[in-house]
């Protein structure tokens, strides 16, 4: 993987990035930060046949494990997490082992944001290391199976989530620095709310067409990110994108 922007000087090296120098591009400085990782064809779709597996690729799979590395907590769509068979993060051992080489615990909790508490005893993320981001409307009975369960439940906001809350919610935890890995629904909610702080794509060389999109519904405003880094290996593009607020 080499480096395009910012163009290679004496103090970057484009000759290819290993684990640390990966790291290190995408590294975040301390404080609270909302970053949100996508990888998308270049036509703007997120999945192949319902998966976004089907547009990833070995760098892919290097990014991604990466900013989870780097992050305190894992931000998901429950329909996301259930799509793509989530799991807590250590289950994977090169996640486990890349953030304890950056000094960092083994494992970081999963946050599931689902408006129903969909989320249900038995599921493979019904875990004590889980919460659930959830609202006043769903059904008390639900939230007390899953407390019960050892997951944290936070409920932010009446009707729906409240995001603003539940970003304050996770940082009185400890939880600053935050990966929201979607979906598009919970991308969406999330530049609604003004809360994404950067945008980390990574552009597949692939048409695919479809519903699947990245924002799937216009926007209010328009939302220009600005790009502060790129990356490419084998004709994909990573690219680092700033939201301002």
């Amino acid at each position: 993987m080499r480096r395009l922007l910012p163009r290679p000087g004496a103090d970057l090296d484009d000759t290819g990035l290993d684990d640390t120098g990966l790291a290190e591009a995408y590294r975040l400085p301390p404080g609270r930060s909302l970053r949100v990782d996508f990888v998308t064809s270049l036509d703007g779709a997120v999945a192949v046949d319902g998966r976004s597996g089907g547009l990833g690729s070995p760098g892919d799979r290097r990014v991604f494990r990466t900013l989870r590395a780097l992050a305190d907590v894992v931000l998901v769509g429950h329909g996301t997490a259930a799509a793509e068979g989530y799991r807590p993060v250590d289950a994977d051992p090169s996640v486990a082992g890349l953030r304890t080489a950056l000094g960092r615990p083994a494992s970081a909790p999963v946050a599931v944001v689902s408006r129903r508490a969909s989320l249900a005893p038995g599921d493979r993320l019904a875990v004590p290391s889980t919460l659930l981001v959830t609202c006043a409307a769903t059904d008390p009975g639900r939230r007390a199976a899953l407390a019960a369960a050892g997951v944290a439940v936070l409920v932010c906001g009446d009707d729906d989530v409240d995001l603003p809350a539940a970003l304050d919610a996770l940082a009185d935890r400890g939880l600053e620095q935050v990966l929201c890995e979607g979906g598009p629904q919970l991308l969406s909610a999330a530049l609604a709310a003004g809360v994404v702080d950067e945008l980390d794509l990574t552009l597949a060389p692939a048409l695919v067409g479809g519903p699947d999109r990245l924002v799937p519904a216009p926007l209010r405003d328009v939302v220009r990110p600005r790009l502060v880094q790129l990356l490419e290996e084998d004709g994909v593009l990573f690219t680092r994108y700033a939201v301002d607020r």
